[in-house]
């Protein structure tokens, strides 16, 4: 292993802690378009980039034991929401994982990942000498679809239970942040199934992405 393919070894976590209220409550991962669940999209396509992949969690680990990936649940109590899952991942590889110095984290309703997500990000926040980025598309930034350095642990945790920071984009906008675009046709690399209705549309959508 060169050192430059040390440098950007990256463990993924895949978020999957939302309570999909807009879909009437249980795991929106678990959802089926073309017959798979949502989720098993996302690993395909994510887990070959990665050296690791964990799934952030709460409640019962055994609901996604088909997938053979440890489940992680929030590091900190009481803090519902994507940066909570980013810290437990952080402190995950922190423990298991030490010489680790990157986590990529990906949501977990987002069946249409592009192929080059991590090559793309560590290579913006190289050139641009960032602490952490953030992938794009169509005009909006994905703050949940990012890239994190684990030394920056600490202070998530401090952000988290000291200042009651919640917005993802609050705290990246701390540190030098790299954003990359995807175009969004055909399909859009980051459409995330939110409701019903997003089912149906990732159903068409889902023989265009290839």
């Amino acid at each position: 292993m060169t050192d430059e393919t040390h440098a950007t070894t990256t463990i993924g976590v895949i978020l999957a802690g939302g309570l999909a209220r807009r879909m009437g409550g249980g795991d929106k991962p678990m959802r089926a378009i073309g017959g798979r669940p949502i989720l098993d999209h996302v690993i395909a396509r994510f887990a070959p980039q990665c050296d690791g992949v964990i799934l952030n969690a709460n409640g019962d680990p055994a609901r996604f034991s088909a997938f053979g990936l440890p489940v992680v649940a929030d590091s900190v109590a009481d803090f519902p929401g994507p940066l909570a899952g980013v810290l437990a991942a952080l402190d995950w590889t922190a423990h298991n994982r030490p010489g680790v110095r990157w986590v990529a984290s990906v949501a977990g309703d987002c069946p249409f990942l592009p192929r080059d997500l991590l090559a793309r990000l560590h290579e913006a926040r190289a050139a641009q000498g960032a602490k952490l980025a953030v992938a794009a598309s169509g005009g909006q930034s994905h703050p949940v679809i990012g890239l994190w350095s684990v030394a920056l642990r600490e202070e998530l945790r401090h952000a988290l239970v000291k200042e009651d920071i919640r917005k993802i984009d609050r705290w990246t906008a701390r540190y030098p942040l790299a954003t990359v675009s995807w175009p969004a046709e055909p399909v859009d690399p980051f459409f995330n199934a939110n409701t019903v209705e997003d089912l149906a549309e990732a159903e068409k959508l889902a023989t265009l992405a290839g």
